[in-house]
């Protein structure tokens, strides 16, 4: 197995991303889902000059981006965003893309089930063939009910793909399996065969090591379903503005580079934009904790 990390967990340029990343020893990076800020070739180039490699990406359902909005614009121009990050991450070399169908923080529906369902399916399969077209694998994304309302546990998920195509997976999440599921490590096993990602954070979406979960239990069911691909570090820390915050120094007070989106995708996550140092030391902790048990 290898180690990959997010870069949305923080406001600063890809270039100081990559460094620091590739000084702390990761092997590749899970580039955000946002193909219109990034110049492939340069990044491209970035990550061969420090040694590593695009892994895939992560859409970021903002906004009006739903596979199953009931109107069928919306739901076409949201095919076309989820297209074009696969198409970025092509042009990156990179292997797959992990898509979360609805909106993220919507929590009431548009439609019926069997309604929403169908949107789903239908928009999935439409970039499924294109996807399969180049080459890069979808793994559908459970998240946790108090971000979406439609695919939070991996049976979900699995159910989805299966009308999509063969070969498109699943990418778990320990956060949110921590959340959803009644048994994580049954969830990872029934996931068998369909596991095209796993996502990395602990129990309080700290680093990993920094929470409750067993990571070495969560390796040796990886192994044993023999997924043998990458662990992409996915921490979103909560910020305490008490005076009990054991991180002083840790909320960045004059961000940079912050954009109204990303500002809002940070706080409907329960967080906000990190000092360098803080970000930096949930960077470590993560390999420190990851690497000896790989």
């Amino acid at each position: 197995m290898e180690i990959s990390i997010h870069n949305w967990m923080r406001a600063e340029s890809i270039e100081t991303t990559i460094k620091r990343i590739a000084a702390l020893g990761y092997d590749k990076l899970e580039i955000a889902g946002s193909p219109e800020a990034y110049d492939t070739r340069k990044i491209g180039k970035l990550l061969k000059d420090h040694g590593l490699k695009c892994w895939g990406s992560v859409t970021l359902m903002l906004e009006d981006r739903n596979l199953l909005a009931k109107d069928k614009s919306q739901r076409e121009k949201s095919i076309q965003y989820v297209k074009d990050v696969v198409r970025m991450v092509k042009e990156l070399e990179g292997e797959m893309v992990s898509v979360v169908p609805g909106t993220v923080g919507k929590i009431i529906p548009d439609g019926r089930p069997d309604e929403e369902w169908k949107w789903a399916v239908d928009s999935m399969k439409e970039i499924y063939e294109y996807s399969e077209s180049v080459g890069i694998t979808l793994g559908i994304e459970p998240i946790n009910r108090f971000e979406t309302y439609f695919i939070n546990r991996g049976d979900q998920a699995l159910a989805l793909a299966k009308e999509v195509g063969p070969n498109c997976g699943v990418c778990l999440d320990t956060f949110h399996m921590n959340i959803e599921e009644d048994n994580t490590y049954d969830a990872i096993r029934r996931a068998k065969g369909r596991l095209v990602g796993f996502h990395v954070a602990d129990s309080n979406r700290m680093a990993p090591g920094m929470g409750t979960i067993n990571w070495s239990k969560i390796i040796e069911t990886l192994r044993e379903i023999d997924y043998d691909k990458v662990l992409s570090v996915e921490f979103c820390s909560p910020l305490d503005r008490t005076p009990a915050n054991p991180y002083p120094n840790s909320i960045e007070l004059n961000p940079e580079g912050l954009s109204p989106e990303q500002k809002k995708f940070l706080e409907d996550h329960g967080s906000s934009s990190v000092t360098e140092d803080f970000y930096t030391m949930l960077t470590r902790r993560s390999i420190d904790t990851l690497r000896p048990l790989i």
